[in-house]
């Protein structure tokens, strides 16, 4: 599998990447969708703090403990579950970054973080308290980098401007082109994009069908011409949101979940069928450019 630099540092990871919050919550059951992933060549996996109150990170952990060395390991901090209470506050603070470091740390079973990244931020966050705790984390060996995850322009264009950020993770696909606005910028920043959504809840899939819906500004009636219009110009709709992300050189890698291996065969097959789509063109002339309105 094809790996590309993230942003301007030395780590590289593959096209294709496994986004592990849709993971069975056993070993049991995760295991042979990270093992899977291993086996076909990928070497990215991202998880989150928030995931499964930490036990995401545990069956992660567990599961990369004997190929540590092998591969890129990625996790998020900044929300914080709400003790007795349903559902999370944002907690952008050092202290809670600085902690949560540390019981990441703890679930994953390593003494290191590939790649280190802000889960979410807003405009009244302290920026400067929080890139220098990441600086910090990164000159004492706990991270080796860090990015962020976010689709904010407002937050996300500052923080990498004023930062030695390296990735940011956006969602990015054929139905939502929001993030191409801000590609350039991005990427003069020296960071790459990690997309998430690829194929928007399952639509840009063979199983479309039974999947339509309304999507971002596209009612389930306009999906439906779209991609019928799609399956006449290009043979594996799957295979053509692959190809889609990929072609953007910011794109450093495209996270798709799997909740077991016939899902993530299906992705990899379809990422295979991407090498050979070159021509992309249609897809301009048939989707829409729409543009953020949060900017906060």
């Amino acid at each position: 599998m094809k790996k590309r630099a993230l942003g301007n540092s030395s780590i590289e990871i593959t096209e294709l990447s496994l986004g592990c919050m849709s993971l069975p919550t056993t070993i049991e059951d995760a295991k042979p969708v990270i093992y899977s992933a291993i086996d076909y060549g990928i070497n990215y996996f991202d998880t989150a703090d928030l995931y499964d109150h930490g036990m995401n990170e545990e069956i992660v952990g567990e599961l990369l403990k004997p190929h540590r060395n092998e591969i890129v390991l990625a996790t998020k901090v900044g929300n914080r579950w709400n003790t007795g209470e349903n559902g999370w506050s944002w907690d952008p603070s050092p202290s809670h970054i600085e902690n949560g470091l540390k019981e990441s740390l703890r679930r994953l079973k390593t003494d290191y973080i590939d790649v280190y990244q802000l889960h979410g931020g807003t405009i009244n966050d302290p920026w400067d308290d929080i890139i220098e705790t990441f600086e910090r984390l990164k000159d004492q060996g706990y991270i080796r980098e860090y990015g962020i995850s976010s689709i904010r322009p407002n937050v996300f264009t500052s923080f990498l401007k004023n930062s030695n950020a390296i990735s940011n993770m956006m969602q990015y696909n054929i139905l939502d082109r929001r993030a191409e606005e801000w590609f350039e910028q991005i990427a003069s920043a020296g960071t790459s994009v990690v997309t998430r959504g690829s194929i928007a809840k399952g639509i840009l899939t063979s199983d479309w069908k039974n999947r339509i819906q309304n999507y971002m500004s596209y009612s389930s009636e306009e999906l439906q011409q779209v991609i019928q219009s799609l399956e006449s110009h290009y043979e594996d709709i799957h295979a053509l949101a692959f190809a889609f992300n990929l072609k953007h050189p910011v794109v450093a890698s495209t996270v798709i979940g799997a909740r077991n291996k016939e899902q993530l065969e299906q992705n990899i097959k379809a990422y295979e069928k991407a090498q050979g789509i070159t021509d992309l063109s249609y897809i301009d002339q048939i989707t829409k450019k729409d543009v953020y309105t949060d900017h906060r």
